[in-house]
């Protein structure tokens, strides 16, 4: 009996590992080949055999990358709208999560329900209120105006984890800073905001990845070559005649890079921002 439940777990263990396996390979194989699509000669793009590794490796598409296309001026733009909207959405998600556990007011409950509501809508019923809004502010064209989407449309959720972590932290504390003489502001700022790193870095890095990659808001709101960002010219590499796929995957290799190296430098707050909240003592 004994024998057979050792059997049994290490059959469910196998099975699991298999399960995490196959769901990682869904994962890992397109971004393999992304990197050496990226790499290839544009005729062995087009091979109707799948090659994996180039016959020799091209940068061409890489240098196009800064030259023909102009992406860096994108990526430029694309940075600006993300630090943007992550320096206000973080602002006002320390603030709004602060006073939601800190202070007692009518309507608490419901403005926490109302933020949650607004995570209900689809993206895409949200753009053409965006765009009259932008229009008549003449917002529309520029990146303030995106900017301002990309906090509008991130700040809920923010407050949310901001205000699970706000939770963890002890009301002793503001307790104790209080007998001092130290006013709301100055415990905020000085006390409690310092405990929230982790909380603050998830919430930025969860954001600047919603901006880094989104497309529909910036490729309706912008019509400027000036002023588009990475997604939408990474897009505007498939036309109607040719897709450019060497071109196009060396241009989502770049964009990937800085995510990829944000989040191995700080997934350790991103993890604890995420999961704060999580397990009640």
């Amino acid at each position: 009996m004994i024998k057979s439940r050792k059997q049994r777990e290490m059959i469910s263990t196998i099975l699991r590992y298999a399960l995490l396996i196959v769901l990682a390979l869904f994962i890992i194989i397109p971004v393999l080949w992304m990197i050496s699509t990226a790499f290839k000669p544009e005729a062995e793009t087009y091979s109707p055999t799948p090659i994996w590794i180039p016959s020799e490796i091209s940068l061409d598409s890489f240098k196009k990358f800064f030259g023909i296309y102009n992406f860096g001026k994108m990526t430029l733009n694309s940075l600006v709208t993300c630090l943007g909207s992550v320096i206000i959405c973080t602002t006002c998600a320390c603030l709004s999560g602060y006073g939601v556990t800190r202070f007692k007011f009518k309507g608490k409950g419901t403005f926490m329900g109302f933020l949650l509501v607004t995570q209900m809508f689809p993206s895409v019923m949200l753009v053409v209120p965006f765009y009259s809004v932008l229009t008549k502010y003449h917002l529309t064209n520029s990146l303030v105006g995106l900017i301002i989407v990309y906090a509008a449309t991130n700040v809920a959720f923010s407050t949310w984890m901001m205000t699970s972590y706000f939770e963890n932290i002890p009301l002793e504390l503001d307790e104790a800073a209080r007998v001092d003489g130290a006013s709301s502001f100055t415990i905020f700022r000085k006390i409690i905001l310092p405990l929230t790193v982790p909380g603050i870095a998830a919430v930025a890095i969860y954001i600047l990845i919603n901006g880094w990659n989104e497309y529909m808001y910036s490729s309706v709101l912008i019509s400027k070559d000036s002023l588009k960002t990475l997604t939408v010219g990474i897009v505007s590499l498939n036309t109607q005649n040719q897709v450019h796929w060497n071109d196009m995957m060396a241009a989502s290799t770049v964009s990937c890079l800085p995510l990829v190296i944000l989040f191995l430098c700080f997934q350790k707050y991103f993890i604890a921002g995420m999961t704060s909240g999580a397990v009640k003592s």
